[in-house]
């Protein structure tokens, strides 16, 4: 079901501990021009629950990546499902990049395809992922049936926006230069006093 191009040919496998090097830069790279561009890994991040933890790799070096955290029980790591009563097990997608010299070949849909492959295998029912406002993101997880279910706001506040109604220290000494803050309302007039704001969007896939 690959949409490779016959002179693109990644393996898809398993991560092992020696790709993290490959797997840092990879997805620094992936996320340079994306709005999630200072969003820096030195280290990849290990997990307390079962994962799945895959690359993709051309001539040795990491090329892609997809991380999906899996739970053990019901929302001890998603979201509740659209059904609320559901006892069913989901898993979220942490990380998936495809370095820039290789993407639109279809190597995050053959990481994508892995993964489901292996979460069924865990008695997982839907993968979840949240992605910021980004055009060609927000496209690609349509593209793979992904359903958009709820958003809210990313705000960063910074230099003259740091004003007291918005950021206040009860710390003399302390004074706030930058802040990252979630917005769950929706108040556009209040919104649009910040330079830097990005709709975080849950996207859910049902993979039973």
């Amino acid at each position: 079901m690959s949409r490779l191009a016959s002179s693109i040919s990644p393996i898809i496998r398993k991560y092992h501990e020696d790709d993290e090097e490959g797997w840092v830069r990879c997805r620094v790279l992936a996320f340079l021009d994306s709005a999630y561009y200072d969003n820096v890994y030195r280290e990849k991040e290990t997990y307390s629950s079962k994962s799945i933890e895959l690359v993709a790799e051309i001539d040795g070096a990491v090329i892609g990546l997809l991380d999906v955290e899996c739970e053990d029980e019901p929302q001890t790591v998603c979201s509740k499902s659209s059904d609320l009563e559901s006892t069913h097990l989901a898993g979220m997608i942490w990380h998936i990049a495809v370095h820039p010299d290789f993407r639109r070949k279809g190597i995050a849909h053959m990481l994508l395809e892995r993964a489901i492959e292996e979460s069924l295998r865990l008695g997982l029912s839907r993968l979840e992922a949240w992605t910021r406002d980004d055009g060609l993101a927000e496209k690609w997880y349509l593209s793979q049936g992904f359903n958009e279910i709820e958003s809210y706001y990313h705000v960063y506040i910074d230099g003259k926006e740091m004003k007291s109604e918005v950021i206040n220290s009860k710390i003399p000494e302390l004074k706030p230069i930058s802040v990252f803050a979630h917005y769950l309302g929706d108040d556009n007039l209040f919104l649009n006093k910040f330079n830097r704001v990005y709709k975080c969007i849950r996207f859910d896939l049902a993979i039973e």
